[in-house]
């Protein structure tokens, strides 16, 4: 059923609100808790009943955290990591460039200083080594160190972990694995094909995380105490947020609970990269995924690979915020080169045409450092998978983004298997390549293939999904902060967004290029503020600025604007249908 019988809005989306199953439950809930009707709509489509409501809104770590041991050859990798401390042996970490590498890496660095251990930081360059370990890096950290850590990266590193000669090896990493493993001591990864995939939603950081709860264990045992890990979770939850992990389950608690750890402004780097990037208000998802996250990324996107690790692994105010200033001017940079990078792709790619399972484009030169940006642009832009490769020479490396229900790093790494590419492989929502140049056609086709297998590109317009209808006088600030604790919201687990119904626009303004801003009423007296980003990227702000008084349907997402000690309610408006008399 359509809701409001809109099937085709201002931005060309069907409206579809809770199916009746859901409304049910939502009634039900509310009767026996008390709790609001809007608040019992989000926490019917979560599927949590009565019994469970309580605890839902108020998630509590202990009860969540999985035993760390239900993870194959953890108990051996957190052993080895507790030998070494105890032997004070040299460590070495080896990282992935983007937040949850660079978060992964700051936990044991910061966990080993507690210990009175320092640990080498190891980042490889982006453009000039590419991806995850490699044979000549690891060989030089194997001579020098006792183990080595490799965190987001090293299940498919066969080659270069045997050439760590003389150096144990643990891997602690989340990407899918192959059929085989590398000949490491310890390969820790919920997405090991023999593991029951329970845990499959983990990032790195939370992998990592887990072995050092693991390891203060073992340390009890021994008689011993560890580092405060309770102190460590904003780093779990800016990695889990920047690496679009779904905020279920466990990884709900970690963020929930990391975001409070980040409030307290205790960590310097995350003070410093908050302070440069204008951050106001209380720490929340958003302010993860689109203000630090970014800002960590750029320094292996464009500038200094280890620079976001050593950030977030610093102690010194000082010196953090020289860093966070480095990487602030980065992101400047990279949002440049992003933004030429970003309209050549979508030429290329509308050209090519944009109903298919798959969108890809592949340019000459293009930065490696931001193709999976403009992928996720793409993605975000179409409603399907996307790829985008930088051309250099023989090859191309490139980055590709998913959409909810499609795997993408299982289709990259069937293709690579079957010899299309050079390499490939990733998770469910992201993946990288490398391929030949004369095979670029070819193996894109075949990614095409399977991806529409799974479903991919056979929709339409997408749909547009509403938890529920408020009138404009019952989006109170009290409201949201009730539905925020069934938060925080993210990937796979979408903030809930509402519908107003039949309002009167009283008056509509241009912001800068392309936002707009306005305020709305259901003649009642009852007036809300809202606000669209890029709505003049859109029809939807030429046609709302252009009102002339006639009523619209409005949908969002409630928010709480923050500004000059002051709270207000205001809508982060999606979609607008003109309300038919």
């Amino acid at each position: 059923m359509h809701f409001l019988g809109i099937d085709h809005s201002l931005a060309g989306r069907r409206w579809v609100g809770p199916d009746t199953e859901v409304a049910r439950q939502a009634e039900a809930l509310a009767q026996e808790t008390g709790l609001p009707d809007a608040l019992c709509l989000v926490l019917a489509r979560r599927g949590v009943t009565a019994a469970e409501a309580a605890g839902f809104l108020e998630p509590q770590l202990r009860d969540l955290l999985p035993d760390p041991r239900s993870l194959r050859d953890m108990e051996k990798a957190a052993a080895r990591f507790v030998a070494a401390v105890s032997a004070r042996q040299r460590i070495a970490v080896f990282a992935d460039y983007d937040v949850d590498g660079g978060s992964s890496a700051a936990l044991l660095i910061l966990w080993l200083r507690q210990m009175g251990l320092p640990a080498t930081l190891y980042v490889p360059d982006r453009i000039d080594e590419g991806y995850g370990p490699n044979e000549p890096a690891m060989a030089a950290l194997a001579r020098d160190h006792d183990l080595i850590l490799c965190v987001d990266c090293g299940t498919l590193s066969h080659g270069p972990i045997a050439a760590a000669q003389g150096a144990d090896v643990v891997v602690l990493d989340h990407h899918l694995g192959g059929e085989t493993l590398p000949p490491a001591l310890a390969v820790v990864n919920p997405n090991r094909q023999d593991e029951s995939g329970d845990l499959a939603h983990l990032c790195a950081a939370a992998v990592v995380f887990l072995m050092l709860v693991e390891a203060n264990r073992q340390l009890r045992v021994a008689g011993r105490q560890g580092p405060d890990l309770m102190a460590l979770l904003d780093l779990v939850a800016l990695a889990t947020v920047a690496d679009v992990a779904p905020l279920v389950g466990v990884n709900r608690a970690l963020v929930r609970q990391g975001l409070r750890v980040m409030a307290r402004r205790e960590r310097p780097g995350l003070v410093a990269l908050a302070d440069v990037a204008r951050m106001d208000g209380p720490p929340s998802t958003y302010h993860l995924g689109f203000l630090l996250g970014p800002r960590v990324n750029a320094g292996g996107r464009i500038g200094k690979a280890d620079l976001g690790a050593r950030l977030l692994a610093c102690d010194n105010p000082a010196e953090a915020q020289r860093m966070a200033a480095e990487l602030d001017q980065l992101n400047t940079e990279r949002r440049e080169i992003e933004a030429a990078v970003r309209a050549s792709a979508l030429a290329q790619a509308e050209g090519r045409g944009l109903d298919g399972p798959l969108v890809w484009a592949a340019g000459e030169g293009w930065h490696p450092g931001v193709v999976g940006i403009v992928a996720a642009r793409l993605k975000e832009a179409t409603g399907r998978p996307a790829v985008v490769i930088g051309l250099d020479g023989a090859e191309g490396k490139g980055s590709g983004r998913s959409v909810s229900g499609v795997d993408l790093g299982a289709a990259i790494q069937r293709v690579a298997a079957e010899g299309l590419l050079i390499k490939g492989g990733g998770h469910k929502m992201a993946a990288g390549l490398t391929v030949a140049r004369d095979q670029l056609e070819p193996a894109m086709a075949r990614l095409g293939e399977l991806l529409a297998k799974q479903g991919a590109g056979s929709g339409g317009p997408s749909d547009l999904r509403l938890d529920g209808m408020l009138m404009p006088g019952a989006a109170t600030v009290e409201l949201i902060e009730r539905i925020e604790a069934a938060g925080p919201f993210g990937a796979g687990a979408p903030a809930p967004r509402f519908a107003f119904a039949d309002v009167v626009i009283h008056f509509a303004k241009r912001l800068g290029e392309s936002h707009l801003k306005l305020s709305f009423g259901d003649g009642l007296g009852a007036r809300l503020e809202a606000i669209m980003f890029g709505a003049y990227d859109t029809p939807l702000g030429p046609a709302l600025e252009a009102h002339g008084g006639a009523r619209f349907h409005l949908a969002g997402r409630l928010e709480i604007n923050r500004w000059g000690g002051r709270q207000s309610v205001q809508l982060r408006l999606e979609d607008a249908a003109p309300a038919r008399p």
